[in-house]
């Protein structure tokens, strides 16, 4: 069902409130990675532009809900915004009783999460929320998977509810690859647990090519072809998992190929001694932390060979400098493929930042949650909502 889109509105003198996903990682206080404000930008510039008056509300992490806390504030956020739009952002502290926006064409709404009923998605609070605006904009796809007051509950109250360009983006996107995608297909799922991702791994098991693994989720399929792992990551209970998962690939002509070689530690650390080693010889008291250069350069040449290839997750403990050479050629060989590539997951929003390549790859999405959710067939609460409220504005307009 096609979503009322922003872009498709009026919003000349309109109170528009927009859900973002402005929820960034903090260090003290100071943004370590601005990606999802930027993401959010050309959105707000959009509805600016079109003489809109603009409020705009997000989450920042998981404070006691209806409690303020300091270290949950927006105001790093606004700061960041008012750089970046180079106008004023003020942050209304206190803001679903009312507020006046004679003086400002943009403001920033404190933490939703600091509202109570929030995330059990009160109706009370989404009334709150939607008699603030003329048009509500779900632009937050990253937060679409929750059943929440900010980005469902909103949508039933507000006077006309639509999707924002960076949700709308992200569906298109998405659906390219579920939907019609170009082959040969390659998905690389890394991760620290199988049971984490199980569904994820389900669903592209039975669409794709070639569906690589790293990381922990990796370790389970090694000790599923029956090698020894050591004191590494895995989920023993979920071997038969990865057996069938590997079985069903193979019964459709696709494959799940497992690591040759692998670099191992006894511990994950900067001064660890480490060594190459053949999945064959792992001994008991070492890990497994990383793609061994044999296994690097056969799946580098697989997804230089795609055509359509979907990124979730780093295949390493790629925070540590020696175990990040498989994340890192796995980054650059999505980069350099010719095919249309999508990655998402904070991880690898991570992985893609210290690589630099994110004008390499096609569509990078801000989601975490919902971009599994998505991935694995589910429906999303506010994509639902959103399509609701299109079929009724269709019947009265």
């Amino acid at each position: 069902m096609p979503l009322l889109k922003m872009s498709d509105l009026k919003l000349n003198n309109k109170h528009v409130l927009i859900r973002e996903d402005l929820n960034v990682p903090l260090k003290n206080g100071e943004i370590t990675s601005d990606i999802r404000i930027r993401a959010a930008i050309p959105t707000i510039k959009l509805a600016l532009k079109a003489g809109a008056k603009v409020m705009l509300m997000s989450h920042l992490g998981r404070p006691e809900e209806g409690v303020f806390d300091a270290q949950y504030s927006l105001a790093p956020i606004a700061a960041r915004l008012s750089e970046l739009l180079k106008i004023e952002v003020p942050l209304i502290q206190h803001w679903t009783g009312g507020f006046s926006m004679h003086k400002h064409d943009i403001v920033l709404l404190e933490n939703v999460r600091f509202n109570k009923g929030e995330s059990s998605n009160s109706q009370d609070l989404a009334k709150k929320m939607a008699a603030l605006c003329d048009v509500f904009v779900m632009d937050a796809f990253a937060t679409a998977h929750r059943k929440e007051a900010s980005t469902c509950g909103i949508v039933s109250f507000a006077p006309i509810a639509c999707a924002g360009p960076l949700l709308t983006q992200e569906l298109e996107a998405l659906n390219t690859i579920m939907q019609n995608p170009k082959r040969p297909i390659v998905a690389i799922v890394g991760g620290s647990k199988v049971s984490t991702k199980l569904a994820l791994l389900d669903t592209l098991s039975q669409k794709v090519d070639t569906l690589i693994v790293g990381g922990g989720i990796a370790n389970t399929f090694i000790a599923a072809e029956g090698y020894v792992v050591g004191k590494s990551l895995y989920e023993a209970d979920l071997i038969d998992e990865a057996e069938r998962l590997m079985v069903n690939a193979k019964n459709r002509d696709a494959e799940i190929p497992i690591p040759s070689d692998v670099i191992v530690a006894e511990k994950l650390a900067d001064d660890s001694e480490s060594s190459i080693k053949l999945v064959s010889q792992v001994d008991d008291n070492e890990k497994i932390l990383d793609l061994g250069p044999d296994t690097i350069k056969t799946l580098t040449a697989i997804i230089k060979k795609a055509k359509t290839i979907l990124w979730n997750g780093p295949v390493g403990a790629f925070e540590v400098e020696q175990f990040s050479l498989g994340t890192e050629a796995i980054a650059k060989a999505i980069g350099e493929s010719k095919g249309y590539s999508i990655a998402g997951g904070g991880d690898t929003l991570a992985a893609i930042e210290k690589y630099d390549i994110a004008d390499k790859i096609d569509y990078i999405s801000t989601g975490g949650g919902a971009f599994l959710s998505f991935l694995e067939g589910k429906k999303l609460p506010a994509i639902a909502a959103l399509e609701a409220f299109a079929i009724q504005y269709e019947k009265v307009t």
